[in-house]
């Protein structure tokens, strides 16, 4: 597996709301803390590394009276790599760095049977076929599930990138491999995926007739602030 160095771009807030109240204005006493994290990576044109973790912890002082630290019960991290545009795992690690018991990792290599699989529509189902219950790590195949729709997220994530290392081209000299998907075939990964992209929904008409790709919500008030056009949101997307 490629092992790519570790990186400061991200926000490191915490994402959960502030700590619920309870009785008397007192904050509620946290007794788990399960923490997923996804980060992708571009290693070439057409490649993508997705890295996830699944971490479990325990408050300090819960289980061993004393201890001033959280204890980690679970910490499962995965590599797979993806490949554009055939949406498919050509490579697949999987690590336990913090496990209960010493049979734990006895399934680590069952995890192989990742690769070949396709990315899209159907994952989920082939997962749960091959990791589901007893046939693996119920925390690694969750990781797993949450780890497939960031590839999905990639596919304008690269095609962005590889724009950006070629100057903005936009022609068939482009090292934008994947640019071979046409728009159609972009969107239509989304369909049915919620019901935003349901099949019936305005938002897919517009696509299907030929409509422009609009910025999204999260990127109207940025652009607005670095003085971008919204017309730039298509273009540099190459839609």
């Amino acid at each position: 597996m490629s092992t790519l160095p570790s990186t400061d771009l991200f926000a490191a807030d915490d994402i959960l709301p502030a700590d619920p109240v309870g009785p008397g204005a007192r904050p509620l006493v946290p007794l788990h803390d399960r923490e997923y994290r996804v980060r992708a990576y571009r290693i070439a044109a057409d490649r993508v590394l997705i890295r996830g973790a699944v971490r479990d912890q325990k408050p300090p002082g819960l289980y061993l009276e004393g201890d001033p630290d959280p204890l980690t019960v679970h910490h499962m991290q995965a590599d797979i790599e993806v490949e554009y545009p055939s949406m498919q795992i050509v490579a697949a690690r999987v690590h336990m760095e913090t496990h209960p018991n010493v049979e734990c990792t006895r399934i680590e290599p069952h995890y192989d049977k990742l690769v070949g699989l396709s990315i899209t529509r159907g994952f989920t189902h082939r997962v749960r076929e091959l990791f589901g219950g007893p046939r693996a790590c119920t925390h690694t195949t969750a990781l797993l599930q949450a780890m497939a729709p960031v590839a999905v997220q990639c596919m304008w994530s690269l095609r962005a990138a590889n724009r950006r290392d070629d100057g903005g081209a936009t022609d068939e000299s482009s090292n934008d491999t994947a640019a071979t998907m046409s728009r159609r075939d972009m969107w239509k990964v989304n369909l049915n995926s919620c019901h935003v992209w349901a099949e019936d929904s305005d938002v897919v008409a517009r696509f299907a007739a030929g409509g422009s790709f609009e910025p999204p919500e999260f990127a109207k008030e940025r652009m607005v602030s670095l003085g971008i056009e919204p017309a730039e949101w298509a273009r540099r997307m190459g839609s």
